[in-house]
């Protein structure tokens, strides 16, 4: 039995795929392309399956990765062809190997916001002046005691860098954020954050998470 991290992407329309379907997605693929997987013992055995670092639905991926632990002397090279035809358009195995670091060490996302508006420039404007204020506060929903409570939260310290830019027609959001389990900051609340505060309306928009990186800035594997 061996341990391998399969890393992917995932665009288009299977960025609506949630992350529980898409275990499911993954799971099916596996079977369908044979593959010699290691199941845990006792009552209800499954197929080992962990995913480094779940992605808020709607987002798209570069850098997206599973660990499977396998059994047999399949090649990775044969895997990945073999994955890669039996899943669907919009997820694509990009490399699958042996030597890999815990999803523990993870500390920021890199991130690409790209959103259309009716005036461009003065969207520009106030978004930068929205990143730039001293706080970005949001609003979360909490327990206290038996009671839902609203607390404000302050995400600019989640926030480790940022550039912006206007681009082919649109704005151009560059963003690095915590991430990992200890800070975490998800981009589609850091967007909708922005966009209250900015009072517009967008025409289109897109994410996609392009890196993953550890505390020293070095990209995970």
């Amino acid at each position: 039995m061996r341990e391998i991290r399969v890393r992917f992407s995932k665009t288009d329309r299977c960025k609506y795929i949630s992350h529980l379907d898409l275990n499911r997605c993954m799971a099916r693929a596996l079977a369908r392309a044979r593959i010699p997987l290691w199941y845990t013992e006792g009552y209800n055995p499954h197929p080992y399956m962990s995913f480094s670092l779940p992605l808020s639905l709607g987002v798209e991926s570069r850098c997206e990765s599973m660990d499977i632990r396998i059994v047999g002397e399949m090649a990775n090279a044969e895997i990945k062809r073999r994955l890669n035809d039996a899943l669907p358009d919009g997820i694509r195995i990009t490399d699958i190997y042996d030597d890999f670091r815990d999803s523990g060490e993870i500390a920021f996302s890199d991130y690409v916001f790209r959103l259309e508006f009716n005036d461009n420039a003065s969207a520009f404007e106030k978004i930068k002046e929205a990143l730039g204020s001293e706080r970005i506060t949001v609003e979360k929903k909490a327990k206290q005691g038996r009671r839902r409570v609203v607390k404000e939260t302050d995400i600019k310290p989640l926030i480790d860098e940022y550039s912006l830019s206007i681009k082919d027609n649109g704005i151009v959001l560059n963003a690095r954020l915590a991430a990992g389990n200890s800070k975490n900051l998800n981009p589609a609340l850091l967007l909708d954050t922005l966009i209250k505060l900015t009072g517009l309306d967008y025409e289109w928009k897109n994410i996609t998470r392009t890196a993953l990186l550890d505390k020293d800035y070095k990209i995970f594997k």
